[in-house]
Parts: structure tokens; C-alpha cells; sequence
């Protein structure tokens, strides 16, 4: 039971310094929205200012064709499998395993542990803990 608090400790100190480093791109991006501010009121000072005669229009040039689309490319097929006792399971079955027990319908945060020594996996889901046996 003691593995289970050191790892739920484990898991509030990453959320802790997730948190942190978020609160570092905010005060980031603070600044960068000011200034954007800024220049939309010069913009629309100089749009206020009174316009001069429009210069005649020259021909309109022919409009080029238009490039072909890139299409995106695919992602590469991702796994990971843990094996155990003769037995195998992916990480998104842990995942999904890690859900259904912790009774959480749609999560934000989902953090497993896998620890096969003890044949336990630990999880935290929105901050619900609890394990279950690997295999």
C-alpha cells in the first residue's frame, strides 16, 4: 500500500511541475497579446485616417493555377506491449483497463505504472488512484 502513495506522489509532483510549466508559456504568450492589441488600435486609427483619391486600377493579372493539395503525411503505427508470466498486453489496453476501473467517463489526465515485479499496474485518473493485477 506504501508503493501505491509513493506513486501517487509521484504522479501529483508531474502534475505539479506540468502546471508550472504552463503557467510559464501563459506569462509567455501575456505579452505577446498586448502587443498584438496594440496594432490593431494603430490599425484602425490609420483605417479612421481620411483617404486620398484611389489611384486608377490597373488589368487584373491572370490568377495562377491553383497548387495541388499536399496530403498529410501518415503516421506510423505505434504499440507498446508489455510481457509478463508467458502473457502479453498493450499500453492501450492498460489504458483502457486504467478507465473502466477508476469509473471516470471522459478524463483529462490518465497516468499508468506499470510495475511487473509485483504483477500490479497503478494508475491515477483525474486524480482517482488504484491498480489492478497486470496479468
Amino acid at each position: 500500500m506504501a508503493d501505491v502513495k509513493k506513486t501517487v506522489d509521484a504522479a501529483a509532483e508531474v502534475k505539479a511541475t506540468e502546471k508550472a510549466a504552463e503557467k510559464k508559456v501563459a506569462e509567455k504568450k501575456a505579452p505577446a497579446a498586448k502587443k498584438a492589441a496594440a496594432s490593431k488600435k494603430t490599425a484602425a486609427k490609420k483605417a479612421a485616417a481620411p483617404k486620398k483619391a484611389a489611384a486608377p486600377k490597373k488589368a487584373a493579372a491572370p490568377k495562377k493555377a491553383a497548387a495541388p493539395k499536399k496530403t498529410a503525411a501518415k503516421k506510423a503505427a505505434e504499440n507498446v506491449f508489455v510481457e509478463y508470466r508467458g502473457k502479453q498486453i498493450t499500453s492501450a489496453d492498460l489504458i483502457a483497463k486504467a478507465k473502466k476501473f477508476s469509473g471516470v467517463k471522459s478524463p483529462k489526465v490518465v497516468n499508468v505504472y506499470v510495475k511487473a515485479e509485483e504483477n500490479k499496474v497503478y494508475y491515477v485518473v483525474d486524480d482517482n488512484a488504484g491498480s489492478f493485477d497486470l496479468v
